[in-house]
């Protein structure tokens, strides 16, 4: 079995918050930036060498690309950003472009393309990434708006780091024995947490344009007005799920929107994917290990449909992507908002489950830490929590530095998620980061909490 770990275990205790990126010299973020990059690329390697060859070659569901696939286009990506774009190299592999363009080939019929053999792509991704390290110490981080604060490398970084987290997602599909292994969770260090939070009304600053890592779509920062409203303190549990499925939520149309309904009834879906029911307690399959479901983590790999229904059956509903980030970054002792719900210094270990750590989400309340200043509890890490919103531009919406990011992804297809997961690593997730998928994703470590508005007494009574 191999271990994954992308970040040092737990520890306690708290040490000063390294500057943010722009206060750093350039030798500083040079070094930052080359780790960043080395953790991304020691995530591949072992996801990649946890399986046999067969095992990388192989489709371990439509929804997904073969392991070996995700590699080569990780490889792919950086060759074209950063070999070629940022340091004006000769290509390394240019025949190979088409091969790995996502938006050439859908996922289902990658097996059938010549895609470069376990060996070839390993290759191929050590002689790019030994190409970009020396752009990168050759390029100065001062420069225009691609190299300036290292944006190119840590938009790679992201980017190898989200099709890591896409690989892990292949991991829990595949059939076979576990492969990967992972220390557990903390288990939560306080007592009963109140079951929700009021989040006071007024406007907060959402989005930013001083995150140098950001990306387009988190962009400019803008003034939004949020009534008030009550939200779960914590992510919706298994437990609270269960009940829901008992309940025969998933047998009653009354709780489902006309397209949730249609689509639960297509497909028979009975319970959370790799849920299964036996004798009177549910089960589930974790990266081959099939074992009960814990009462006390948050649900996952829900679709949207199936936590809108939740919701409705527990007389709530999902939240809008503006509430989730005002819970999430507004202080209302400064007024100002956070880069993170704990503060502005980078996620540490006693903050969230984060980095691939651990192989499954924290009970809820493991992270007192990492809470916001209204009190909210693992926004960040853990599941990620599908919204009610449709994945929009931000008013002043610029592509950058290409449409195919965020751009052609915009509109009512798409439903935003917010937070990240266990499996997602801290260059990847921030207060302001926007994830988006369709509403029907089950395979995706997605789970969710519930929102109210507040009734007119307690409105009156400022709650």
């Amino acid at each position: 079995m191999t271990s994954v770990h992308s970040e040092p275990p737990d520890v306690s205790g708290v040490r000063p918050a390294p500057p943010p990126l722009w206060e750093r010299s350039e030798e500083d973020l040079r070094a930052h930036t080359a780790e960043v990059l080395h953790r991304a690329r020691a995530r591949s390697t072992a996801l990649t060498e946890a399986v046999d060859d067969d095992d990388l070659v192989r489709q371990h569901s439509k929804l997904m690309s073969p392991l070996v696939w995700d590699l080569a286009h990780i490889g792919s990506q950086e060759e074209i950003w950063l070999v070629r774009d940022v340091g004006g190299r000769e290509p390394l592999r240019p025949d190979i472009d088409d091969l790995y363009d996502a938006f050439q080939h859908p996922r289902a019929t990658r097996p059938e393309l010549p895609l470069l053999g376990p060996s070839e792509a390993r290759g191929y991704v050590a002689q790019v990434r030994s190409k970009a390290l020396d752009v990168l110490e050759r390029t100065s981080l001062s420069g225009d708006a691609l190299t300036g604060t290292a944006f190119a490398f840590g938009m790679i970084a992201q980017h190898e780091q989200q099709h890591d987290e896409t690989m892990l997602a292949t991991h829990q599909l595949r059939r076979g024995d576990p492969v990967l292994r992972a220390p557990e969770p903390p288990r939560p260090a306080t007592g009963d947490l109140p079951d929700e939070v009021v989040v006071p009304a007024g406007p907060f600053a959402m989005g930013t344009s001083v995150e140098p890592w950001a990306l387009d779509n988190e962009r400019p920062v803008h003034e939004v007005f949020v009534a008030g409203f009550a939200l779960d303190t914590t992510p919706v549990t298994n437990a609270a799920f269960a009940a829901f499925a008992d309940d025969g939520g998933y047998r009653d149309s009354r709780w489902w929107s006309a397209e949730g309904w249609a689509y639960r009834s297509a497909h028979d879906i009975v319970a959370p994917r790799f849920w299964r029911r036996e004798g009177d307690r549910w089960w589930r399959r974790r990266f081959g290990v099939d074992e009960p479901v814990p009462d006390d983590e948050p649900v996952m790999h829900v679709s949207y449909y199936e936590a809108e229904a939740f919701a409705r059956w527990a007389g709530r509903r999902l939240p809008t992507e503006a509430e989730w980030e005002k819970a999430a970054r507004f202080d209302p002792a400064t007024g100002r908002s956070r880069r993170y719900p704990w503060g502005d210094g980078e996620p540490e270990p006693r903050h969230a489950n984060l980095g691939q750590r651990h192989l499954r989400p924290a009970p809820v309340g493991a992270y007192p830490d990492g809470a916001s200043p209204l009190g909210v509890h693992q926004l960040i890490g853990d599941v990620w929590e599908w919204t009610s919103s449709d994945f929009r531009p931000y008013p002043g919406f610029a592509a950058f530095p290409y449409r195919e990011y965020s751009e052609v992804f915009f509109g009512p297809e798409h439903k935003v998620l917010r937070g990240g997961s266990f499996g997602s690593d801290p260059v990847a997730v921030r207060g302001t980061f926007r994830n988006w998928d369709y509403p029907i994703r089950r395979q995706i470590f997605a789970g969710f909490r519930c929102a109210r508005d507040l009734t007119a007494a307690e409105t009156a009574a400022g709650v």
